[in-house]
């Protein structure tokens, strides 16, 4: 099992925001600059956390989101409001999965996710093999 986490503004950028731009009747997709930025600020931090050894099963992966406080919001409070959760993951493990975490992300089995506001902002990733 591994656990860290990152102490950064999570990307409000999701994975949903690839682009595509039609050349000759075909569909070509592009990612945006602040996609590009998005991808770029999560490997970066993932890369230190990066296993050394890829997990080759199943894994549970839990993961919450701590978004800076606005507002009239409280430290732990769920966070209803954008970005989706389904979509903030999907570019999360296609980082991990770009980083070597595992051979692919359908690997992840189970998939335990939340996102609060709080007082430290960051990322918390746990990954555990699935006997």
């Amino acid at each position: 099992m591994i656990e860290f986490f990152m102490p950064i503004i999570p990307p409000e950028t999701t994975h949903q925001q690839k682009k595509v731009h039609v050349v000759n009747g075909k569909p070509h997709f592009y990612e945006p600059t602040d996609l590009k930025h998005a991808r770029s600020k999560l490997e970066a931090h993932l890369s230190k956390h990066v296993p050394k050894e890829k997990f080759t099963g199943p894994v549970r992966m839990m993961v919450k989101w701590c978004f800076p406080i606005v507002g009239s919001h409280q430290n732990g409070e769920y966070k209803y409001t954008k970005p989706d959760l389904d979509n903030s993951n999907k570019l999360l493990q296609d980082c991990m999965t770009n980083l070597g975490f595992w051979k692919d992300d359908a690997y992840v089995v189970s998939l335990i996710t939340e996102k609060f506001w709080a007082a430290q902002p960051g990322i918390f990733i746990q990954i555990e093999a699935i006997e």
